[in-house]
């Protein structure tokens, strides 16, 4: 079910990187299908984000049957000779290619979203286990299964592939739109071995496993944990689009994921208050006027790993992918409070959400939000049963999940089953004994969870994306090496610089604002900015290791402080001090 729906919900066509240099023959690699051979050619292509153009040629030595220096020069100054060598191989191919005569963009993609009747059905159990060279590289697309081992090898952004190795490619193609063409999609199709089984069968031995209803993941997807499954995506995908694709935003679960049927879900309603309760169905929250949001949700242990390195916590190793930007819609909460008899202005109190997820003794997931937020327009708050333009998917709370924007994550409930307007916060443990911080200098021993306030808005944080600690880093010919990121403060405050420094902080260069929510009003920026930074590197520097650090800036001039260890506390929460990244330079 899993693969059904992370198919449906994304028919949006790219390849796994951008075009654009030179042509290598792969006529010694040729791919056979339905009995026939293909020759296709690999596409050398630098990267070039959507909204970010660029990408000139590559340099590097020719193989003897590389296309002449104009023919070259041509794929980089418009593509036009791209295109048609592909067109050339795919028409001069074998007769068995499916697909192969198609006369339009449309065409190709039904091809993909339509079942081979010539060609075997796989499971995504097996497609998984394809996933790096010596058991071949399988990705699947549409509903179709893909060989594509001999392609991997020669693409210049083979990094990027491999992270779809044993998965579906089409999040990835939602990023890279430039490849949405019909000569791209059918040089894809050559490569195509078999269909994708309908439905992933849940093994019955399972059938007692309380997790063994669990969706389907992408290989992308990190876990830090499986039975509840968290995980995260690598660093570097958060900066390839502003709307992180549903299927890489990451996942964190504290329990099993209830399997939930639209047709029979309830959500009930209580205001303790006026003692008024009533029961609705999904049809009912359809009623209210459709309102969307783009907001960020961000783990309240994001970086804690970067925590760990001053002292050991108790808790989940999270990097900095432990967050997602994304476009949620649904109706406001405040509209809905209304009708259980909540009055404008009414800000005393709490509203506490309860989720469908339950442990062993039947306690289901829970935590609450002032009434003051849950009331306020402006502060977006919705009962969201869409993601991205697509219905929610399983773990990310299918049908319905609470949005509260600028507000850390673990008060966005998922799988909304129940709602109390009351007048004490939720006596969830997840309230009350957890997502706290303190002292550094607060132990296991010494803890009072009641002297705390449970968090709620975030602080202000950035993170460098790329490039990766640990990683080789070229400088380019103006001396300069590129980075990127994202920044974001919670409670609604928009970022208005990212500062870095590879100097230690002798000398600092501002970051450009690539992409950021504009044209919301003040206090209602829920959005991450993505950046980007050319940073100088001292000749000395060269051939060295070298300290990248960032910084970011809210509206209200708060900062980010310079180290963990002023900040750690037992639980690893807040984690936003400077990012720092170690690479080698050359």
């Amino acid at each position: 079910m899993f693969v059904r729906r992370i198919l449906a919900s994304n028919r949006h066509r790219l390849l796994l990187q951008s075009a654009s240099c030179r042509v290598i023959s792969l006529a010694d690699n040729a791919t056979s299908i339905d009995g026939g051979t293909v020759q296709t050619r690999s596409l050398h292509h630098e990267r070039q984000h959507q909204s970010g153009g660029g990408g000139g040629g590559r340099g590097g030595n020719r193989p003897a049957d590389s296309t002449p220096l104009s023919a070259t020069a041509a794929v980089i100054f418009g593509g036009s000779l791209l295109t048609y060598l592909i067109t050339e191989k795919i028409k001069k191919a074998s007769n068995s290619v499916y697909a192969k005569e198609a006369s339009s963009l449309e065409e190709i993609r039904r091809a993909h979203d339509t079942v081979r009747k010539d060609l075997p059905e796989y499971t995504m159990d097996e497609i998984v286990k394809h996933n790096g060279p010596s058991a071949g590289i399988w990705v699947t697309y549409g509903v179709g299964v893909y060989d594509i081992t001999s392609f991997v090898p020669k693409h210049p952004g083979s990094d990027k592939v491999m992270l779809a190795a044993g998965g579906a490619i089409d999040p990835f193609w939602h990023i890279f739109q430039q490849h949405n063409t019909k000569e791209v999609l059918t040089l894809l199709e050559s490569y195509r071995i078999g269909n994708l089984r309908a439905d992933d069968v849940v093994s019955t031995k399972d059938l007692h496993d309380p997790w063994s209803a669990e969706p389907k993941r992408h290989p992308i997807l990190k876990p830090a944990t499986q039975k509840p499954f968290n995980a995260e995506p690598p660093a570097s995908v958060l900066v390839d689009s502003f709307l992180t694709p549903n299927e890489f935003f990451y996942v964190r679960n504290h329990l099993p994921v209830p399997e939930v049927d639209i047709k029979s879900y309830e959500l009930e309603m209580e205001n303790e208050k006026t003692g008024r309760s009533k029961t609705i169905r999904f049809p009912d929250l359809l009623k209210y006027p459709k309102h969307t949001v783009t907001a960020t949700i961000m783990c309240g242990g994001n970086r804690r790993s970067e925590m760990m390195e001053v002292k050991p916590i108790k808790g989940l190793p999270w990097g900095a992918s432990a967050v997602g930007n994304a476009q949620w819609t649904g109706a406001r909460l405040c509209d809905v409070l209304r009708d259980m008899g909540v009055k404008e202005g009414d800000e005393e109190g709490h509203v506490q959400f309860e989720g469908l997820d339950t442990d062993p003794t039947s306690t289901p997931y829970g935590a609450s939000i002032p009434l003051a937020k849950a009331m306020d327009p402006r502060g977006d708050v919705i009962l969201a049963y869409e993601m991205n333009g697509q219905p929610l998917n399983r773990d990310h709370g299918f049908p319905v999940r609470v949005i509260v924007p600028g507000v850390v994550g673990s008060r966005n409930v998922k799988w909304l089953g129940r709602i109390v307007v009351s007048r004490a916060e939720s006596s969830s443990h997840w309230q009350q004994n957890d997502y706290k911080s303190f002292s550094p200098s607060t132990d296991w021993d010494t803890v009072d969870f009641k002297s705390a306030p449970a968090i709620q808005n975030m602080p202000v944080t950035s993170a460098i994306c790329t490039p990766a600690s640990g990683e080789t880093v070229q400088v380019e010919k103006d001396g300069y090496v590129t980075v990127r990121g994202y920044a974001w403060s919670g409670g609604g405050s928009e970022i208005v610089r990212v500062d870095l420094t590879a100097d230690g902080g002798k000398t600092w260069t501002v970051a450009k604002l690539d992409e950021s929510e504009k044209g919301t009003g003040p206090g209602r920026h829920w959005s991450w900015s993505l950046w980007t930074a050319k940073i100088p590197v001292p000749k000395g520097q060269r051939g060295a290791s070298l300290e990248i650090v960032s910084k970011a800036v809210d509206s209200n001039y708060n900062t980010q402080p310079e180290s963990f260890a002023n900040i750690w506390n037992l639980r690893g929460v807040v984690g936003n001090a400077y990012s720092r990244v170690k690479v080698n330079v050359k």
